[in-house]
């Protein structure tokens, strides 16, 4: 997890990028963050809201797979299997699902390899 000050500091450089593109603009509000006792007070323009706003509609975070195609749960596995029902979900769920079932256990490879020789002879 970042540490506080990062959060903080990362805040007041988003509302300084967005703001240098727009000096002029009246503050239309603020924003008071505190992290662990650090505290910040960012003050707001229009613009400044309309793209933190934005970035945050934006924002996907990589262990989102979205949802499940059965009960409609968000908690799908890699493997694409609802944490919720249990089911595979989507086309990919139902391929691996599918592929599992297929899948047998390989006889024991011998020591030396597959392709080792017998000098037994």
């Amino acid at each position: 997890m970042p540490a506080p000050d990062d959060v903080l500091a990362a805040l007041r450089d988003f509302v300084a990028r967005v703001d240098a593109l727009d000096p002029g603009a009246p503050p239309q509000g603020e924003v008071v963050i505190g992290l662990r006792g650090a505290e910040s007070r960012l003050a707001l323009s229009a613009p400044v809201a309309r793209a933190l706003v934005e970035a945050l509609r934006a924002y996907h975070d990589p262990r989102d797979r979205g949802r499940c195609d059965h009960c409609g749960g968000g908690r799908l596995d890699d493997n694409f299997l609802c944490g919720d029902c249990g089911r595979p979900s989507g086309l990919f769920g139902q391929l691996i699902s599918e592929r599992a079932a297929r899948h047998t256990e390989q006889a024991e490879v011998p020591a030396g390899g597959r392709h080792a020789r017998d000098d037994r002879r």
